[in-house]
């Protein structure tokens, strides 16, 4: 029996080709495009042109045949509508790339990107005392608002921005007539699609459907997030302290919120209120993380502190002078800015951190994670340089086809198809001696076409999500320095601190940390309306809380450890929590054995109260 072939056109997905009997009946062939497309049998309409008329209605009595549907015709597919829709509705969801197929849940993308799809976001510009010939309510190419994705403007601001914002990318791709009817933001996939049954399975074999194909580096355009901002110096140094008493790196996560960034058009800004430091071993050359077993608790606490992980920074430094105290600077033009293992790490980080996004299949394009490095600066001072690494490196990093060199951090290198793995050839395109442009195949590979550079800055005037005190509390897996969390660090803190504001003493991120992790007394289950206090600035909630049986217990665990808490009343519960003080639990001050209340010996050691 003979084939034919029709096309279905479908947005956004684009065209794709059913493959059909000659005298197969309409009804199934509505089933095999209702499968390709992921929809229900109700849940489309096709015609025969793209006026949608022609409707072909499920028959089993017809066949495509007497339909007159031949071999490469194109037939248009439209999903079903909701009631009380009207065309024009449907086709603004269209331009927004809404299009999925029935039982996907909507995309819901970040505040920032819902905030800024709403923006003008054009640039507008005064009339022209010289060029502009008309009225002060006119308009001339001289003084006319430019589009956000604008080159030559982007171009002439200082410095100069070589990156236009995502949603300035976003709002180039959904300009002109269509409005962007049919745009789809693809991500890149090296692996070898599934599901192919006309041939082996690699490596026996493949073919042009299955294959995934060749990839050429190119710079990329834009990027998702335009500037970093740590909210004051204080986050900074305290960060830097373990460099300056060890000599060894350092690494941390960053904790903040995504804002508007107004220096450019729809731009993002990265705001960092806090750093985390997972367990980790570093020495003056390396860094090794270890498994982190209260990694999801402290996303979970910073999700109700209104933050969340927004990137990742580490050190490279080396003391060059320790009178002066400056830093080698190491990392310019002439070497490299990312070493390639660095740049694996940055596609790594992003893979786990997608950025969601509506006009994507998908539902996620690119990443919004970014890449802080505090290293040594032309000035042998200590400078904070901001990356991203492009969608290409996420592609080739998920898909295990980059790898770094050995001897030349500067450079990747584009792993090849083996028995295990196809590879698609990766390319990158460069100058020759004779300044002509060349194609040059990716092993090795210079990283720079994977960077993304973002600038990395601190406020004029300091923010402060969080208090700062004279006498901070420890941050966490300190031990090698010997500062440890504990409630001996904690009454220390406690009587140190001279706020009389108890918002202010408990608003520190490391401390409320380890009130929920510490493994005598976690306050994970009942701490929330502390950390909604801290989140909001109320002091009458944090006065609420610390009225509470729990920082009572708190309390008293502090007073067991021989500190002298001169202050600590000031912060004490009061009413009938002052009862609960006097009757709790305690710590022993020779095992830490919890005891009951009303015993003087410790029932674990035998050993005095006091």
């Amino acid at each position: 029996m003979s084939k034919s072939r029709s096309f279905i056109r479908k947005s956004p997905e684009g065209v794709k080709r059913i493959t059909a009997a000659k005298r197969e009946t309409v009804a199934t062939f509505l089933k095999k495009v209702a499968k390709e497309f992921g929809f229900r049998n109700n849940g489309f309409s096709v015609y025969v042109n793209r006026n949608r008329t022609g409707e072909i209605t499920a028959s089993q009595n017809k066949s495509l045949h007497l339909l007159k549907i031949k071999h490469g015709d194109m037939l248009f597919l439209f999903p079903s509508s909701p009631a009380g829709s009207s065309s024009e509705n449907m086709d603004t969801s269209i331009s927004q790339g809404l299009l999925r197929p029935l039982g996907v849940p909507p995309v819901v993308e970040d505040e920032i990107d819902q905030y800024l799809i709403k923006q003008d976001g054009k640039i507008y510009r005064n009339r022209d005392q010289q060029l502009c010939r008309h009225g002060p309510l006119g308009k001339c190419v001289h003084c006319v608002p430019l589009e956000p994705f604008d080159e030559d403007y982007l171009n002439h601001l200082e410095p100069p921005v070589k990156h236009m914002s995502f949603h300035a990318y976003i709002r180039k791709l959904t300009g002109g007539a269509d409005k962007g009817k049919f745009v789809a933001l693809e991500n890149i996939s090296c692996k070898i699609k599934s599901g192919c049954e006309g041939h082996p399975p690699w490596p026996e074999g493949i073919c042009t459907k299955c294959q995934p194909s060749a990839i050429t580096l190119n710079r990329q355009k834009y990027r998702h997030v335009d500037n970093i901002m740590f909210e004051n110096h204080t986050l900074a140094d305290r960060f830097l302290d373990f460099w300056r008493k060890t000599g060894n790196q350092h690494f941390g996560y960053l904790y903040g919120r995504y804002t508007e960034h107004k220096d450019i058009p729809l731009g993002i800004r990265a705001e960092v209120a806090a750093i985390y430091e997972p367990p980790q071993i570093g020495t003056q050359n390396s860094l090794e993380l270890l498994e982190d077993p209260k990694a999801e608790v402290v996303d979970e606490i910073a999700a109700k502190l209104g933050l969340r992980k927004v990137g990742w920074i580490f050190t490279d430094l080396v003391s060059e002078d320790t009178r002066k105290g400056t830093v080698r600077y190491s990392r310019n033009k002439d070497t490299y800015f990312l070493s390639a293992e660095e740049c694996i790490t940055a596609g790594n980080f992003q893979n786990r951190h997608p950025n969601i996004c509506r006009l994507s299949p998908d539902g996620h394009f690119g990443s919004k994670f970014v890449t802080v490095m505090a290293t040594g600066g032309p000035d042998n001072q200590v400078h904070f340089e901001g990356y991203q690494v492009s969608n290409q490196c996420m592609a080739l990093v998920r898909d295990e086809c980059l790898l770094p060199c050995r001897d030349a951090p500067e450079l990747g290198y584009a792993k090849e198809s083996s028995s295990e793995q196809y590879v698609p050839d990766v390319f990158y395109k460069d100058i020759d001696k004779f300044g002509n442009e060349i194609t040059q195949l990716a092993r090795p590979l210079p990283v720079e076409y994977l960077i993304i550079d973002i600038t990395t800055t601190f406020p004029k005037d300091p923010v402060y999500t969080f208090s700062i005190s004279q006498n901070p509390f420890p941050i966490e897996n300190r031990d090698v320095l010997g500062e440890t969390q504990d409630f001996h660090s904690l009454a220390t803190y406690l009587s140190q601190n001279t706020s009389s504001v108890f918002l202010d003493v408990i608003s520190d991120f490391h401390l409320l940390l380890f009130l929920v992790t510490n493994e005598v007394m976690p306050l994970q289950d009942s701490i929330s309306l502390l950390l909604e206090a801290v989140r909001t600035r109320n002091e009458e909630l944090a006065q609420t809380w610390k009225k509470s049986e729990q920082w009572a217990t708190i309390e008293q665990l502090c007073s067991t450890v021989g500190v002298p808490l001169s202050g600590l009343h000031e912060y004490g519960a009061m009413g009938s929590s002052t009862h609960a003080a006097s009757s709790a639990m305690w710590a022993c001050q020779h095992c830490t054995f919890m005891n009951q209340p009303g015993t003087d010996h410790c029932e674990m050691c035998s050993l005095p109260r006091t």
